[in-house]
């Protein structure tokens, strides 16, 4: 970019805030570089491109990383290195945001390595920065001369108390039914991705009409930017378009058409259709050999050849399903493949589920914790702790693949996210429990992220967490060509490939409750998109009917060999007491009880929760924990123990407390020496009659629980 005059750019959201982005100012050694404001918060984009193409780069290697820097939110980092290490989950799910939405803009022959970074260098507690970060990219891009089909940009659109608001604050997040972020150029729609109360299909199409609006604005004011800038980016670097060769191009055509027609009409499974395509393909490679000669089918012809092919196989698959209606594998558009489900699979899980749909599997577990078990998500602007935890784990065998078992890499951390967003609609509000739901896939050939809703949803039920309802969810596909369209219900990996848009929607019965949409055609209608999210439906509501076949409901109890947690309310000046000096009561009572306690100050109060396997042990912490909060009220009666005797009356112990019996208050003669009638041990019923004005001690009576002699009625 060169040292350049800072130029700036403002435009308003629908709810008045100024949204300003300047260019020139920082990192202007960057090919591009821009800060996006709006209040307090503040993020910088950058975008380098390599000048040069890697010999034989075959993809684009494409790099975003959107990060939250501690310091934006006047914090230091809480590991032991105190500084910012790898991308939390959440700036994982950021960047993927912002990838899914620029990646189809770029030329498809540009194929130089590209790095966008996003951070946020300040934050406020009122503003959502992940809406920004798209914006940020994008005029990152505009302002470059890396070439890019452009501008784009994200916003948030939640439907609060009725209404649709675009980029609302943090607090009214809270409130929300339905929370998306909507990426889109000026005329089209690139993604969608959120979560709702069970939505129905009406109300996320409206969202995404009124946050399409909100976009048209930022895309303007970024192509004022651009013009602003000026002659620095008004050239745009020249992407070489590779030669074709006709002749080539049309020998794999005569060699392979028929064949690989033959094979998408042939309904074979995955593993038989890649082995009969693999084969195409090498008596095709054969026989170009055999023709040119190992000088004249050099590495350029290699390279073209699988191009030719790649193209033609996707383009022949795509034109039998929208001609002749047939799919790969012989199903109709919207038709499911077959499924099985089973629950308790795993005797020693808290809950167990597998569910197997075609040839994706997804084996799924639950475990329940106490609340000691949360997930403390600590990044710049929230510190939380987590009681609901899902796990996606996508190992190669799955494919039937090697590939060496490292942490999960981004995609396993987007799927787990859409899974456990659906899930989280329908737990109870009152849920005592740390859960941890881990999806391992078995077998994956179609959204593998689907079967993991759909498992993770029976896992729990048969935990016997009564969840709302049941969740199951979908992916579809859809391709688009020439005026024909065809919706496909419950899509192959293969399928996934060469549509134009491939979404998935989780939901109930009633409603949607997670969705996630990548959509590459160009001029998407809103009725097409209605068709595709009502035939989403029929497809969702099947699978929660195959689903019911295996458990329809939650169990009534718990497994046995499950946790069980109580929860006392307690008030909050006993907190202390409970967890005695250094811990050291809380810890005695766990010793003695082996249960697990945890206390938490809401308000006023102080929420105890004991989780325990055995019931002696649980009841046994809770009478100790009650008999440390106890509160006597005045007129109640209670069982006493003699503690000590002395001239004036008796000292009692019950429930924890301690009072003194007064000699008047022992009975109804009098009683000249107390030592006579009492002794240290002796069980006496007491009346809580008030306190003592003086000293403020309780005043107990036994004569006030005692009949009255004759006489003295």
């Amino acid at each position: 970019m060169g040292n350049m005059i800072p130029k700036k750019v403002q435009f308003n959201l629908p709810d008045g805030k100024e949204v300003t982005i300047e260019t020139g100012k920082l990192a202007t050694q960057a090919h591009g570089s821009v800060v996006v404001r709006v209040e307090n918060t503040m993020l910088l984009a950058t975008v380098v491109a390599a000048k040069e193409m890697k010999e034989g780069q075959d993809f684009f290697p494409l790099s975003v990383d959107y990060q939250e820097k501690f310091a934006s939110a006047g914090k230091i980092p809480g590991n032991f290195f105190r500084r910012e290490s790898r991308l939390s989950d959440y700036e994982i799910l950021i960047s993927r945001l912002v990838d899914r939405a620029i990646r189809p803009l770029f030329d498809d022959e540009f194929k130089n390595e590209t790095q966008i970074i996003i951070n946020l260098i300040s934050g406020d507690q009122n503003n959502m920065p992940d809406c920004y970060a798209a914006l940020a990219a994008s005029a990152a891009l505009v302002v470059s001369d890396i070439p890019f089909m452009g501008p784009i940009s994200e916003v948030r659109i939640a439907k609060i108390d009725g209404k649709y608001v675009v980029n609302p604050e943090r607090s009214q997040l809270a409130n929300a039914t339905l929370d998306i972020i909507l990426a889109a150029s000026d005329d089209n729609i690139m993604m969608v991705e959120g979560q709702a109360q069970e939505c129905q299909e009406n109300e996320l199409i409206e969202a995404i009409k009124i946050g399409h609006e909100a976009i048209k604005i930022q895309c303007a004011a970024q192509l004022e930017l651009a013009k602003l800038v000026g002659d620095h980016i008004a050239v745009k670097r020249e992407v070489p378009q590779p030669e074709v060769d006709e002749e080539l191009k049309a020998e794999v055509k005569a060699m392979t058409y028929d064949k690989i027609a033959a094979i998408a009409r042939s309904a074979s499974d995955k593993q038989t259709r890649k082995a009969s395509f693999d084969a195409v393909a090498k008596e095709m490679k054969e026989a170009l050999l055999e023709k040119y000669g190992e000088e004249g089918f050099d590495d350029v012809k290699k390279a073209n050849s699988k191009i030719y092919f790649d193209k033609l196989k996707k383009n022949t698959i795509r034109s039998i399903v929208l001609s002749d209606g047939i799919r790969l594998d012989g199903r109709k558009n919207n038709e499911v493949r077959p499924i099985w489900c089973e629950v308790d699979y795993l005797p020693s899980a808290h809950g167990s589920a597998i569910f197997n749909r075609g040839e994706t599997q997804s084996l799924t577990s639950l475990t329940l914790g106490s609340p000691n078990d949360t997930l403390l998500i600590d990044n710049a602007l929230e510190n939380y702790h987590e009681k609901f935890i899902l796990h996606y784990n996508f190992p190669a065998l799955s494919v039937g693949e090697i590939k060496p078992n490292r942490g999960p890499g981004r995609r396993e951390v987007g799927h787990a996210n859409l899974a456990a967003r659906s899930i989280k609609q329908v737990l109870p509000a009152d849920n005592p429990y740390t859960i941890r739901i881990v999806s391992d896939i078995l077998e994956s050939n179609g959204s593998s992220s689907m079967a993991t809703v759909c498992a993770g949803s029976l896992a729990l039920m048969d935990a016997g967490i009564p969840i709302k309802a049941a969740v199951s969810g979908i992916a579809m596909g859809l391709i688009a060509e020439g005026g024909k369209t065809a919706i496909l219900s419950d899509i192959l990996g293969d399928e996934d490939a060469l549509g134009d848009m491939d979404f998935k929607v989780t939901g109930t019965e009633k409603g949607i409750c997670g969705c996630q949409m990548d959509i590459k055609v160009d001029g998407l209608s809103y009725e097409l998109l209605e068709n595709a999210l009502l035939q989403a439906r029929e497809g969702r509501l099947h699978i929660l009917g195959e689903m019911g076949k295996a458990l329809s409901a939650s169990r009534e109890d718990l497994k046995p060999h499950a946790p069980r947690i109580k929860q006392i309310i307690i008030d909050k000046t006993y907190i202390g007491a409970v967890i005695g000096p250094g811990g050291k009561v809380i810890q005695d009572i766990q010793a003695r009880t082996g249960t697990t306690i945890s206390i938490e100050e809401i308000g006023d109060k102080g929420h105890v929760s004991i989780t325990c396997s055995n019931g002696d042990g649980m009841q046994q912490a809770i009478d100790e924990i009650e008999r440390i909060t106890f509160t006597p009220t005045v007129g109640d009666v209670y069982e006493a123990i003699v503690e000590s005797v002395v001239a004036f009356g008796v000292f009692v112990k019950f429930k924890g407390k301690s009072g003194l019996v007064h000699v008047s208050e022992l009975d109804h003669k009098r009683i000249n020496d107390v030592s006579e009638v009492m002794k240290v041990g002796d069980q006496l019923t007491v009346k809580y009659i008030g306190n003592d004005e003086k000293t403020g001690k309780m005043r107990l009576s036994r004569k006030a629980v005692m009949p009255k002699p004759a006489g003295n009625q």
